[in-house]
């Protein structure tokens, strides 16, 4: 798990001390400060925010004095249409499964704060989505800190250079300033895309092998349009024993989506045709799924690609023929 470096909003601690109280009802000054690891002077102005806000708060003095919401104080309780409430509790269910070490009690505790301020039959609803619905969003391992993709995510927002203690597959360590342009959920891992400044360039960071992560005030303009989804999908294309691809097909974009994975590739409209360019690294596998396409198409590259696809029409010949064989490739 990533250590980091990173000052909670005051804001953040702020509802934190609404949540204490409606939670436990009574709490002393010290105890809050210990829950939120600040002084007591501190909950003081965090107790004069709430107030300022409309909240009522009864504080008890002396030695034993705490305090608490005045008695019949609730929130007000939300209100959610039919589509929202299945929207909230299919996120809260995909959240398990995004590889994240404290999702779990993460959405038990969203899960109970809803039930507390939802009316009775918004809270059905929401239970019989989650009893009923399994979604197949399988999570990584080792599971990423939330509280470093949190930070990520801040830091992003806010364009916040951080500064990352990493350690690569091969188990080499580095630290590095890097500018967090976006981050992207892919193939059951969290990467982080954006400038390095120790390779001075693009780069990608798979978020569960940061160790240490450290925001600082240094503010970055990231490039404009920047995907990130689509640097991460060739970043991860470029790595291990791949082969550059590049095929056109006589087809619209969205049909060619239709047949491959939208992480597969890069694609490009060319009026009614599309360029596909990838890595991969089997052509086999390839020019069997190029082989079950319902549209035509060309390959530019490599030649091996069109070696693979030539020996598996002639094995699908052979068995359409009634005489199955083995056709392998020629020696290289």
């Amino acid at each position: 798990m990533a250590e980091f470096t990173l000052v909670a909003h005051p804001t953040e601690r702020v509802l934190a001390v609404l949540e204490l109280l409606q939670t436990h009802g009574r709490l002393s000054g010290a105890e809050l400060a210990r829950r939120l690891d600040v002084d007591v002077r501190t909950v003081r102005r965090y107790i004069t925010t709430l107030e300022s806000i409309g909240i009522p708060i009864t504080a008890e003095r002396g030695r034993y004095g705490a305090y608490m919401l005045v008695k019949g104080f609730k929130l007000p309780p939300l209100m959610f249409s039919n589509d929202e409430i299945l929207a909230i509790s299919l996120g809260l269910l995909a959240v398990r499964g995004l590889g994240l070490a404290q999702a779990a009690q993460a959405v038990e505790s969203a899960e109970a704060k809803l039930e507390r301020v939802m009316p009775a039959n918004l809270k059905r609803r929401v239970r019989a989505v989650g009893e009923t619905t399994t979604l197949d969003v399988r999570a990584a391992a080792p599971a990423s800190d939330s509280r470093t993709l949190a930070a990520l995510t801040a830091a992003a927002h806010e364009r916040q250079r951080v500064r990352i203690r990493y350690v690569s597959a091969a188990g080499e360590r580095s630290e590095r300033d890097f500018d967090p342009y976006g981050l992207v959920f892919r193939r059951q891992r969290w990467y982080v895309a954006g400038f390095c400044h120790l390779r001075q360039g693009l780069r990608s960071f798979r978020i569960d092998r940061i160790q240490h992560l450290e925001v600082s005030d240094v503010l970055f303009d990231p490039p404009r349009d920047f995907d990130a989804a689509r640097h991460v999908t060739f970043s991860i294309a470029s790595l291990g024993d791949t082969a550059n691809v590049e095929i056109v097909f006589d087809a619209s974009a969205e049909d060619v989506l239709a047949q491959f994975d939208p992480t597969f590739g890069l694609l490009e409209s060319r009026g009614e045709r599309t360029v596909l360019k990838t890595r991969t690294e089997s052509f086999d596998w390839l020019a069997r799924r190029l082989s079950g396409l319902p549209f035509g198409f060309e390959i530019i590259e490599p030649d091996a690609l069109r070696t693979a696809l030539r020996e598996h029409v002639a094995r699908l010949r052979a068995i359409v023929d009634g005489r199955p064989r083995a056709v392998r490739s020629p020696a290289s």
